[in-house]
C-alpha cells in the first residue's frame, strides 16, 4: 500500500494486522490507540500527519516503521514538522469569564463521540471568547474540521493525558483588532502630551469592574456623548482589542498607559 501524510490510521489497520504494534511502538502518547473507543472515534479521522503531531515527532517516524510491514512511502509536500502553536495576542488580555471550557473525556471514556456537543459550543461562541477543549489527546481532526470553519487554534499540555486545546473566532475583526493591539500595545510615549493637550476637556470612565460586554458597550455609549474637543478617559483592566477596529471605523485614535497588571488606562479621542 502507498501512503503519505494524509493517509488514515484506520486505512493503515485494516490493510495490516501488526501496523496497530508498529505505531504505537512510536511513542507511548500512540498506546491509547490500544482502547477500542479511542480507535474507533479517531482512527478514522487522523491521519499520518496528525497523529506525527500528537507524538511531537516527524511523520517520517511513522514511515520508518511501517516500511518493513509493506507500506511505501509516497511523497506528498504534508510531511513538513508542524511549526509550534503561536497564541494569539488577544488571548493574554482575556479575563477567565471569557473562557468557555468543555472537558469531553467523561463523554469518550462511555462510549460516546463528542463531535456534536463540541461543535454546538463553537456556534454559540462569540469573538473575544474562548472554548477550550480538555481532552487527553491532541484532537487533530477536530483542529482541521474547525479550522475550515473559520476557527483559529492552539494546544498547551497541561501534564500527562492532560491535552488543552483553545478554539476562537478568526474573524477579519479579531484579525484587525490583534494587528492594531500588537502596534498600539505600550505606545504611551505620547501619553503625558495627550494627557496635557486635554487637561479640562476629559471625560472619564471606569469599567474595570464590568463584565463582558458591558466594557466595550460603555465606551462606545461614553464617545457617542463626547464632544469634538474632548477626550475620554478610560480606566480598563486590559487592552480592549476587539474594540479598535470599531475606534478606527468611528475615526478615533488613542494612547495607552499600563499602570500594572490588573491596570490599563486609555485616552481615546478624534
Amino acid at each position: 500500500m502507498t501512503i503519505n501524510g494524509q493517509t488514515r490510521i484506520a486505512a493503515l489497520l485494516r490493510m495490516h494486522p501488526e501496523a496497530l504494534e508498529a505505531i504505537v511502538s512510536i511513542h507511548p502518547r500512540l498506546e491509547k490507540l490500544r482502547n477500542p473507543v479511542l480507535r474507533k472515534l479517531m482512527a478514522g479521522r487522523t491521519t499520518i500527519a496528525m497523529a506525527s503531531k500528537v507524538a511531537g515527532c516527524h511523520p517520517d517516524a511513522f514511515f520508518e516503521k511501517l516500511r518493513p510491514l509493506g507500506f511505501e512511502h509516497a511523497a506528498d509536500g504534508a510531511t513538513e514538522v508542524i511549526a509550534e502553536d503561536v497564541i494569539p495576542l488577544f488571548v493574554h488580555h482575556i479575563s477567565p469569564e471569557q473562557v468557555i471550557t468543555l472537558d469531553v473525556r467523561p463523554l469518550i471514556a462511555a462510549g460516546n463521540d463528542p463531535l456534536n456537543l463540541i461543535v454546538r459550543h463553537t456556534r454559540s461562541l462569540k469573538s473575544g471568547q474562548l472554548l477550550k477543549i480538555v481532552n487527553s489527546f491532541y484532537p487533530g481532526p477536530l483542529v482541521q474540521l474547525l479550522e475550515k470553519q473559520g476557527f483559529g487554534s492552539f494546544t498547551k499540555e497541561a501534564g500527562y493525558d492532560l491535552v488543552e486545546t483553545f478554539f476562537y473566532l478568526r474573524d477579519a475583526a479579531a484579525t484587525g483588532s490583534m494587528e492594531q493591539a500588537e502596534a498600539a500595545f505600550g505606545s504611551d510615549d505620547n501619553w503625558d502630551d495627550i494627557l496635557v493637550a486635554y487637561a479640562g476637556h476629559m471625560k472619564t470612565v471606569d469599567v474595570r469592574h464590568l463584565e463582558m460586554p458591558l466594557p466595550m458597550m460603555t465606551i462606545l455609549e461614553s464617545l457617542d456623548r463626547l464632544a469634538a474637543d474632548e477626550a475620554l478617559f478610560v480606566y480598563h483592566k486590559r487592552l480592549p482589542v476587539f474594540l479598535l477596529p470599531e475606534l478606527a471605523s468611528r475615526k478615533f485614535r488613542y494612547v495607552v498607559n499600563r499602570v500594572n497588571e490588573e491596570q490599563l488606562n486609555m485616552l481615546i479621542f478624534r
